[in-house]
């Protein structure tokens, strides 16, 4: 029986531009798919829909309701970690539903999914890190049309391949943040930024963070995302710490900030990260955020490079 396999990347937040909305725009998104974690999931035609998790489960039955087709039993052999920044579910969806058009030959866009599922259009991370990979720049949905458009890319670039991200995932705010992150739609609505700040964040990206990748300058690169990211959590204020989603995240990030040219919490958190350029300096980092972790309710702490392509489609039989 035919089966097809998918693998796809995880991604990186640093961040959104604008919660102000007076251009008619909101978000806009910055970020980067990394090379691991990544999700792979094996999905063959069924009897209605199997799956052995639960979330899968929910986007196939979206899916197949949509586009009436027969069945389907989904697999999910290698998860990324959930709630915890690195865009588990949008990219679990858009797998499934690449895996479900492959098998029906329907020839579906990513697009045409994600609209279907409703992931990947408050900000489009996950949708374009499947697509394209890289260090991506999207421009935001309009005003009033959440949930029926994709917002467009509007810069996409190779990530230079010595850059090295290490990733740490402390594991005692997982909880708190996934119960956050079940009420995120009222929240967002109450999140505010004045056009001073929008202003800010949308010039250093155009100004500072684009330029500085096209010349690979990781010095200036990992100065503007630093105060990018810092710049934006003082939006959250009434949800966060500080300017990050905890104080683990924070005493995380000061560490970081010693020895990485960048320290960023990625959307809500816990996961934190910082951009290298040296193997060993890289390995030497990871190992004290480790230690760091361990003395505070434990974690995850893993180094990887930046993914310049998107999902992979694999056919069996």
């Amino acid at each position: 029986m035919k089966k097809i396999r998918i693998i796809s990347p995880a991604h990186l937040h640093a961040g959104n531009m604008d919660f102000n909305g007076s251009l008619g725009r909101l978000y806009g998104t910055v970020g980067f798919t990394i090379e691991k974690p990544n999700l792979e999931i094996e999905v063959e035609k069924g009897e209605g829909v199997t799956s052995n998790d639960e979330d899968a489960t929910g986007f196939a039955k979206i899916l197949l309701k949509r586009f009436k087709v027969h069945g389907i039993h989904v697999e999910v052999k290698r998860r990324i970690p959930p709630y915890v920044g690195l865009g588990y579910h949008t990219t679990l969806a858009l797998s499934i539903g690449r895996g479900i058009s492959e098998l029906y030959n329907l020839n579906l866009s990513i697009e045409g999914i994600a609209l279907t599922v409703k992931r990947g259009l408050l900000t489009a991370m996950g949708l374009y890190a499947c697509k394209a990979g890289g260090f991506m720049v999207e421009g935001g949905f309009r005003v009033g049309e959440l949930d029926r458009m994709v917002p467009p890319l509007i810069f996409r670039y190779d990530i230079p391949r010595d850059w090295i991200f290490v990733v740490a995932v402390p594991e005692e705010p997982k909880r708190k943040l996934a119960e956050l992150r079940r009420h995120e739609d009222a929240m967002l609505e109450k999140v505010k930024m004045s056009n001073e700040d929008s202003a800010f964040l949308s010039r250093i990206v155009l100004l500072k963070l684009v330029p500085a990748i096209a010349e690979n300058n990781l010095k200036d690169f990992g100065d503007a995302l630093t105060t990018f990211n810092e710049r934006l959590g003082s939006s959250w204020g009434r949800y966060q710490s500080g300017n990050y989603c905890c104080d683990i995240v924070d005493e995380g990030i000061k560490i970081m900030r010693k020895e990485a040219f960048s320290a960023c919490q990625t959307s809500w958190g816990p996961a934190f990260y910082g951009i290298l350029n040296m193997k060993e300096k890289a390995k030497s980092l990871a190992k004290k955020l480790k230690e760091f972790l361990d003395e505070n309710g434990g974690g995850e702490v893993f180094c990887t490079h930046g993914r310049n392509r998107g999902m992979e489609v694999i056919t069996h039989g």
